[in-house]
């Protein structure tokens, strides 16, 4: 491949002057839908089984009006579908159908009431990469808050389910108990909203001259730049590890490409980074004296490796001058373990916690740790993502390797 001569890096030094680029401004206004409450107000009430409720709730009259569009008048040999209300109503060799939340019994899933009723003195085995049977003894149920059903049919094949999917099955019960599914609908997806919906009332942006305007449907508002993602980082402080970083840091900061790339880069007006930043608990090696030492409080400082989180600050406190970085937890990363994941304390960033907002502030700060699930407002658009915690279950559940196409059903 030919590189254009005034594209290449590394030129001869003239007099030539080259324009300075800006980059295109970042309008972002984050939602707080996943901060939980501190101090006083916290509670640890809530269960998973509220959770599944709640779910069902939400989600059975959204596919409920879908199944019985496409139902309403649907016959095989002469019989005519009937709506059934809760699962425990299905009767035997009846044509209807039922809407309820999908439940995968799994014989390779960890299940807790086994490990306790175990020997506790047995290592445990270690972790399962997928829980799907190869023997095929995997069982698909339909529960809602009346009871189970055990679901079979080709269209559950040809369907990626998981635990705590809502859906409405199309069928008849057979003389086994098993409710044998014909068609199976799924909710589509709620009313996304419109770009600069959530600020058209009230919203006030510069115009680029400096001045505020308000904006409205007549005005032009400024136009939106590009947004760039990365994650799985997996910064461990070993020097091997910072050459990829530094690639990224230098092509975000236009340091590693030529002026038509750089002005390509220039709008990127966001850099969101999405789990997994810092990369799995590696403590430092302890030597057999130092084991030998007292510990105050059983804190072993000397086993604390504090170079991920330095180098990972560092590469913040780079970028954060030229680019506004959102930070969403993962997995990895030092947050809370149960979602939803809140945001990273400042304290592991001394360098970068400069760039962020008082705790008290109405407006977002050019560093935003945020939570995991994350939701807010890049340049109008509505944007939501995770740290990658769903993928990696719905992995688990299904069969194949291909993540993209898990995301995508």
């Amino acid at each position: 491949m030919e590189i254009d001569a005034d594209d290449e890096l590394l030129q001869d030094a003239g007099d030539a002057e080259y324009p300075t680029l800006d980059r295109q401004p970042s309008y972002y206004n984050p939602l707080d839908t996943f901060k939980l409450a501190k101090g006083d107000q916290k509670h640890y009430q809530q269960q998973y089984g509220d959770i599944y409720f709640l779910r069902l709730a939400k989600l059975k009259p959204a596919v409920e009006a879908l199944a019985d569009e496409e139902w309403k008048n649907f016959e095989i040999a002469g019989e005519k579908v009937r709506r059934v209300d809760r699962v425990l109503d299905v009767r035997q060799g009846e044509l209807c159908w039922v809407a309820g939340t999908v439940y995968m019994e799994m014989l390779l899933k960890p299940n807790i009431l086994d490990d306790i009723s175990k020997d506790h003195w047995i290592a445990a085995p270690p972790p399962r990469e997928k829980y799907v049977s190869p023997t095929g003894q995997d069982q698909t149920m339909l529960e809602d808050e009346s009871g189970r059903l055990r679901l079979i049919g080709t269209p559950l094949q040809l369907a990626m389910l998981v635990t705590g999917c809502i859906i409405a099955v199309l069928g008849t019960e057979n003389a086994n108990g098993d409710f044998e599914v014909v068609d199976m609908k799924v909710p589509d997806l709620p009313r996304q909203p419109q770009r600069w919906e959530r600020d058209e009332a009230s919203a006030v942006i510069s115009n680029g001259t400096g001045s505020k305007r308000k904006s409205s449907g007549e005005q032009k508002r400024a136009e939106g730049g590009k947004v760039a993602i990365v994650s799985g980082l997996g910064i461990s402080g070993d020097q091997g590890n910072t050459l990829t970083l530094d690639l990224l840091m230098e092509y975000l900061l236009g340091e590693a490409c030529g002026p038509s790339e750089q002005a390509e880069v220039s709008k990127i007006s966001r850099l969101i980074i999405a789990g997994n930043s810092i990369a799995e608990g590696t403590p430092l090696a302890i030597r057999e004296e130092e084991k030998k030492a007292s510990r105050k409080y059983g804190y072993d400082s000397s086993a604390y490796n504090p170079a991920p989180t330095t180098h990972f600050d560092n590469f913040l406190a780079t970028l954060l001058p030229s680019i506004p970085v959102t930070l969403i937890p993962g997995e990895s990363d030092p947050a809370n373990v149960s979602m939803p994941q809140q945001p990273i304390h400042p304290a592991m960033f001394p360098r970068s916690r400069n760039y962020a907002a008082m705790p008290d502030a109405t407006e977002p700060g050019w560093f935003d740790s945020a939570t995991n699930p994350w939701e807010g407002d890049v340049d109008g658009w509505r944007l939501m993502g995770n740290g990658g915690q769903p993928i990696d279950d719905i992995f688990k559940y299904v069969e194949g390797d291909e993540r993209l196409q898990m995301m995508e059903s």
